[in-house]
């Protein structure tokens, strides 16, 4: 299994950036996708997430900015990020999970698959 993900840079505040994560050998249908993000010294945390279904999760700091969606067809989740604050600054890593449920959707432990993590930079 393999996750790639791309599309990280440096940007001004209140621009927007799109995050791509490919994924391969598995079968993408059946997993839920998520997006979390990490600074130096903290933990990872939750951003966004995708299940089966379609069905959208937000952490509260991204909601009504960032939009988390999938295409079945390209087996590849997306995350669009508008209105870009210098607290977003971290690395985005992608997740893919089959065993996602409303409890754990938010637990980076509960995802088996990881991709390795494109740099996000906001400048102020």
């Amino acid at each position: 299994v393999q996750l790639q993900a791309s599309g990280g840079g440096l940007v001004q505040a209140g621009g927007s950036l799109r995050l791509s994560c490919a994924t391969s050998g598995l079968t993408f249908r059946d997993y839920s996708m998520a997006w979390f993000r990490q600074v130096p010294g903290k933990e990872r945390e939750f951003a966004a997430a995708v299940r089966r279904g379609s069905y959208t999760y937000y952490a509260d700091s991204v909601k009504g900015r960032f939009t988390i969606s999938r295409d079945n067809t390209k087996n590849t989740v997306y995350l669009q990020m508008n209105s870009l604050k210098y607290d977003d600054t971290a690395v985005y890593y992608c997740a893919a999970s089959s065993r996602i449920i409303l409890s754990n959707l938010r637990v980076h432990s509960a995802y088996e698959f990881w991709g390795q993590g494109t740099q996000v930079t906001v400048s102020s």
